[in-house]
């Protein structure tokens, strides 16, 4: 994380963290974790194509799934993330 980059924002019902990677850092962020203290940390995961694929597919078939099933799910695709929408084409 970059410091002077990096910023938050708190109003009376929200607060805003914005993160900065450091300039040797690439790839996504693919989850984050936040609570009071570290013992009672909650996970949050970033919009990206694999973690729509894994929240659907754990809500289409929840239980372990047979081959029929697995056949049949939707096809997931993530088109477009902005900061006001997502986009998700589902087959």
């Amino acid at each position: 994380l970059v410091s002077p980059e990096s910023s938050v924002s708190v109003s009376a019902h929200n607060a805003v963290v914005g993160l900065a990677k450091a300039p040797g850092s690439t790839g996504l962020w693919e989850k984050f974790s936040f609570g009071l203290d570290p013992s009672a940390l909650q996970e949050r995961l970033f919009v990206s194509e694999e973690n729509v694929d894994g929240f659907l597919g754990t809500a289409f078939c929840p239980s372990p799934c047979s081959q029929s099933a697995l056949e049949s799910e939707p096809l997931i695709e993530v088109l477009d993330v902005t900061e006001d929408r997502i986009q998700i084409k589902v087959e």
